[in-house]
């Protein structure tokens, strides 16, 4: 099913754990690795397998973004 018919349908297009693992390029064992430690985005289970909200994951990343540093932050030197 292609992701415009989903949209019209009103569902979110949903990823797997190796599309996921290959959009932020880390090995499928990381993500299964993350979400063991509670690090990693919600997934919801389909029978054996755990599928990824795009919304999910695009908030996962952004609560993984690191702030910008302050102007005059010269990384620690005085």
């Amino acid at each position: 099913m292609d992701t415009e018919k989903l949209l019209g349908l009103g569902l979110e297009p949903v990823l797997t754990t190796s599309e996921l693992a290959e959009y932020v390029g880390v090995q499928v064992q990381a993500i299964y690795d993350l979400r063991t430690d509670g690090r990693g985005p919600s997934g919801i289970r389909v029978g054996r397998e755990i599928r990824y909200r795009i919304s999910d994951v695009r908030r996962w990343l952004d609560s993984l973004h690191e702030p910008e540093p302050a102007l005059g932050d010269r990384g620690g030197e005085r």
